[in-house]
């Protein structure tokens, strides 16, 4: 399978090609860092799960992707693939024929997939253990040349051939049991036109200001737009998934910066956004580590930069929250950060900490390298925001805000007390007291409290975050470190959430220089390389997950703030 290159038109070895709303996307990823040599229809209701492999019976063939239309071509030949709606894909074909296949060839009683032929509607349709969904094919012109494997158990090839010399259109469907024959309301053609549209209207409220200057402003609205399903399981809202490749679940921190980015655009799903995990806060106040359609994790929790992101949503929402909504976010951002205070403090110390490296974000992060119950000051530094921002939901509310405001300056004042060693921050056991630094950039993120640091502290963390800005931004490990390594996850690679935390931090306390250098690095990082999960450091390279929406999101807010203060004019 030749691919397209990327620009207009966008790589399908690199994103996906789907829908809003819709659990389903076309795309050669069937597993973890796994491509297949075939497009593959993937559905993530309870996982990432390749159901049916899509093979043009002619080899080689080229790939177009674009938001409203994917086309696989060879010479005269054309197959083109459009959504009717979430649940449902129209293929067609022109001179060129399609088998449509189960992905795994074995059934088992606990695996696999089974066809048949419905005797009510003259459809085949795959079942699915792994996704629990079946997958109705109606022909709607044209027909069927020959299937194999029907009703057939254990182990065979279960497909539908469909013809390369006469013109040929089917649906596919996903859903539970049973629903009505599926009839062809609108025609193809139209299909593509209201998708295009509804893209178009998307782009044009996400980023309006999008021009010359920012040429991935498309490309990433699309990658929010297309990883956004509808409510489904755990999956309570609307909900912009990390991405529908592998990582297809809302971690209790990515969500933020997807909330920040549509907050202009679509406050309602901002909004969901921002609330989604909380739907799921337990008895202690915990947020859980990551929700997806059949599974909530709370083996490990995210860093609350909550209040943070609460301050930057609400600043960008056309029409503020009415008080019931606040009230509500309120009590849930109290539970959240009582959950550090009380839950995550040891008796006699004045500041929380991390279970492991996972609680930060940063999961292999050098400052976890010798000990992972630790004393951080990125952890102290994001309650202290915080703890602010319920301060001021409190006065907002006429509810007491002092018990807040006291709080954080308790945690402020230990964290440059007991963590700071006059050029940078260091980690602390809460058993032992022993204090470490590290070459991390998480040690330098309480830059992300911006004018709220003292004069000399801010000073030190510019100077220390500009050795770690590389030509393509920074790194998370300086790349003359002995612990770097390129794609070592948080040991090197540059991260979109460090990148928008580090640039408002140094902005809010007058680094206007560096702040514009990281901003503008970054974007061209994202115009170069896409949105992948992270990037390498030295040559820019896109790493792991290639369709990763936070990175996409950060790109949008970036690209809008640059373009604010052009306008402007600072």
């Amino acid at each position: 399978m030749t691919v397209a290159p990327s620009g207009p038109e966008f790589s399908i070895q690199d994103i996906p090609f789907s829908y809003r709303g819709s659990w389903l996307n076309i795309s050669p990823v069937v597993a973890e860092k796994t491509y297949a040599d075939d497009l593959h229809l993937v559905s993530h209701q309870t996982g990432l799960h390749a159901v049916l492999r899509l093979s043009p019976e002619v080899a080689g063939t080229t790939v177009v992707a674009t938001p409203a239309l994917l086309t696989w071509r060879t010479g005269p030949g054309r197959i083109e693939a459009v959504y009717d709606g979430p649940d449902t894909l129209r293929i067609r074909g022109r001179r060129l024929g399609l088998r449509v296949a189960a992905a795994a060839n074995t059934l088992t009683p606990f695996s696999g997939t089974y066809l048949y032929l419905d005797p009510v509607d003259g459809a085949h349709v795959f079942t699915s253990y792994e996704t629990g969904r079946r997958y109705r094919i109606t022909v709607l012109d044209g027909a069927v040349r020959r299937s194999g494997g029907v009703e057939a158990l254990g182990s065979a090839d279960r497909f539908l051939d469909l013809p390369g010399d006469q013109p040929w259109e089917i649906a596919i469907e996903e859903y539970a049991t049973a629903r009505r024959p599926y009839t062809a309301s609108v025609t193809f053609d139209q299909l593509r036109h209201d998708r295009s549209s509804e893209f178009t209207a998307f782009v044009d409220a996400v980023a309006p200001w999008r021009g010359t200057d920012t040429p991935s402003a498309e490309l990433a609205a699309y990658v929010l737009w297309s990883a956004t399903v509808a409510p489904a399981g755990f999956v309570t809202r609307p909900a912009v998934l990390m991405s529908k490749h592998w990582m297809d679940k809302v971690w209790s921190w990515d969500h933020c910066f997807n909330a920040i980015a549509l907050a202009a655009a679509d406050p309602e799903l901002a909004w969901h956004q921002f609330q989604l995990p909380f739907d799921h806060q337990d008895a202690s106040g915990a947020l859980p580590d990551s929700v997806t359609h059949s599974e909530v994790l709370h083996n490990y929790v995210k860093p609350p930069i909550h209040g943070w992101a609460l301050r930057h949503l609400r600043r960008r929402l056309p029409q503020p929250p009415d008080r019931a909504a606040l009230a509500q976010t309120y009590d849930r951002l109290a539970r959240w950060t009582g959950f550090w205070l009380d839950a995550r403090r040891a008796p006699g110390h004045d500041l929380p900490h991390y279970q492991h490296g996972n609680d930060s974000g940063w999961d292999n992060a050098t400052t976890f390298d010798d000990e992972r119950v630790l004393e951080t000051a990125d952890l102290a530094a994001f309650l202290v925001s915080q703890l602010g921002c319920l301060a001021d939901l409190a006065t907002e509310l006429g509810e007491p805000a002092d018990r807040w405001s006291r709080e954080a300056e308790r945690i402020r004042t230990a964290m440059l007390r007991d963590l700071w060693d006059g050029e940078r921050f260091t980690a602390r056991s809460p058993h032992t007291g022993r204090r470490r630094a590290s070459r991390s950039l998480l040690d330098l993120m309480p830059v992300a409290l911006g004018a709220d640091l003292p004069a000399p502290v801010a000073d030190a963390l510019a100077r220390g975050i500009d050795a770690h800005l590389t030509t393509h931004g920074l790194a998370t490990e300086p790349t003359d470190s002995a612990h770097y390594v390129a794609d070592g996850y948080w040991r090197g690679p540059i991260w979109a959430p460090s990148t928008v935390l580090v640039e408002d931090g140094l902005r809010r306390a007058g680094y206007t220089g560096i702040a514009d250098d990281i901003s503008q690095r970054f974007l061209a990082l994202c115009e170069k390389s896409g949105f992948a999960e992270n990037f390498d450091a030295e040559t820019g390279a896109g790493l792991r997950d290639r369709a990763y929406t936070w990175t996409a999101s950060s790109y949008l807010i970036l690209a809008a703030a640059q373009e604010e203060r052009r306008v402007r004019g600072g």
